[in-house]
């Protein structure tokens, strides 16, 4: 799968107090469905996909119910997390 701009540019940073919105697959809308349910940080939505065990299934299952995301807009979000905690954990 490639990757986009948004994907490299997360996970070449630290995650910090990163907006949810800087997360792939996660946008304006996905984004305010998930800070209605105090997900307001990327680290926050992180915390989730390591309790989950980064499950890909139960990650991507969570953040669809969480936030309305599409499984491939789920897909993206797992993939740069997944990534991320490869690069920095």
């Amino acid at each position: 799968m490639t990757t986009t701009q948004k994907h490299r540019l997360f996970v070449s940073e630290p995650i910090g107090n990163k907006s949810v919105r800087c997360l792939p697959g996660i946008g304006e809308s996905r984004g305010s469905r998930l800070e209605q349910q105090d997900f307001n940080r990327a680290d926050a939505v992180l915390g989730q996909f390591l309790r989950l065990n980064r499950d890909r299934g139960r990650f991507t299952n969570w953040l669809k119910d969480a936030s309305g995301a599409s499984t491939r807009e789920a897909g993206l979000c797992d993939q740069c997390l997944r990534e991320w905690c490869d690069n920095n954990l």
